[in-house]
């Protein structure tokens, strides 16, 4: 079973995607990548968004921006994605792995304030699976201590926070445009979102090979977004809320499913919108949690702390380990078919009750 449903999206809306193919291909649409860059911002509240090859390359350039490289330190989650990480040693940086809120899965407040250090330059928040939590003591301390918070926001597109959108947090933020998330590129994609004018003109040098109208006046990178690929991105851009709330009925069914079994499950406050890019359960223990994931052919996002990977130095942070020994992602995307969300629910129960006994 697919996990992102996009291969159904087609085929549902086949018609559509081969029209605006056609379109793209006999017309000049160098402006399509400036539509996309302005309904991104608008929608989060940015005033400038800057689109880039990935959203790897949208942190990393995040950080360039900010002068942080060698020397400095940056504070970062030990369960996330590579990319939250491997961006601060591809800067030259050092990244200084903290342990996590066991509710949540974000970033500890606690271990920032442990791990800061007078090399702490930079934070990157990572809103995991497109979960929000509050950030406000967070963002405080950051200002208190001149640390550049950087917001990867990567997974959370639609997600909501007490009226506050992700992306629109911090002073530079960042999503992606992955296969894998709930707005996607046919060959991914990534923007940058701030509202500081300098930061933005240097970043859209920065992307393309330092240009400035005529003049290559700085050391740069081909990090462009393909015009075809801004394209079907807006396209899908513009059905965000019909394809969230798809998902969100869904993750309300598994709600509703999992209340009495002994699982974690995220259910969000009434101040969050979550746009349900992972659903993530829990299990009491890796043993059962095993034998339910072969039963149910689930995912593991992630199965290890970001800091066992061979490129960092691992770090013993006890909850990022217990989380990777023990979640699963379930199937959430807007074209599971009722049935399919039936069987889900039966495996999950039924496991629940052969495991539990």
């Amino acid at each position: 079973m697919l996990y992102e449903g996009w291969d159904k999206d087609y085929i549902n809306n086949k018609d559509l995607y081969l029209d605006l193919f056609d379109k793209v291909m006999q017309e000049d649409n160098e402006q399509s990548v400036e539509f996309l860059e302005k309904k991104i911002a608008k929608y989060v509240g940015r005033k400038h968004g800057i689109t880039c090859n990935s959203a790897t390359d949208a942190l990393y350039y995040s950080l360039l921006c900010y002068d942080i490289g060698y020397g400095d330190e940056v504070l970062v989650t030990d369960f996330s994605w590579i990319s939250s990480a491997s961006c601060i040693k591809m800067a030259g940086a050092t990244p200084v792995f903290c342990d996590i809120d066991i509710d949540s899965y974000h970033i500890s407040f606690e271990e920032i304030q442990k791990k800061t250090t007078k090399r702490t330059k930079a934070l990157i928040y990572t809103h995991l699976f497109g979960h929000m939590s509050e950030t406000k003591e967070i963002e405080d301390f950051c200002k208190q201590n001149n640390i550049i918070f950087i917001e990867d926001a990567a997974q959370s597109l639609g997600s909501i926070y007490h009226n506050r959108y992700a992306g629109s947090i911090g002073d530079i933020s960042s999503f992606s445009f992955n296969h894998n998330k709930v707005i996607s590129g046919v060959s991914g994609g990534g923007i940058v979102l701030t509202d500081d004018d300098d930061i933005a003109a240097h970043l859209r040098k920065l992307k393309q090979h330092g240009k400035n109208k005529d003049d290559y006046e700085l050391l740069g990178y081909n990090s462009k977004m393909l015009y075809t690929n801004a394209a079907f991105i807006e396209m899908r851009f513009d059905r965000l809320d019909e394809l969230q709330e798809k998902r969100i009925k869904i993750a309300n069914k598994y709600h509703e499913a999992f209340k009495d079994i002994d699982v974690n499950i995220q259910i969000p406050d009434a101040g969050l919108v979550h746009n349900y890019h992972k659903y993530v359960v829990r299990f009491p223990n890796k043993e059962i949690r095993d034998r339910v994931k072969n039963k149910l052919d689930a995912q593991i996002k992630y199965d290890k702390p970001l800091s066992s990977n061979g490129v960092f130095e691992k770090v013993n942070n006890p909850n990022a380990q217990l989380v990777a020994d023990t979640i699963i992602s379930l199937p959430v995307h807007p074209y599971l078919e009722d049935d399919e969300i039936e069987r889900i629910i039966n495996i999950m129960l039924l496991a629940s009750n052969e495991l539990y006994v």
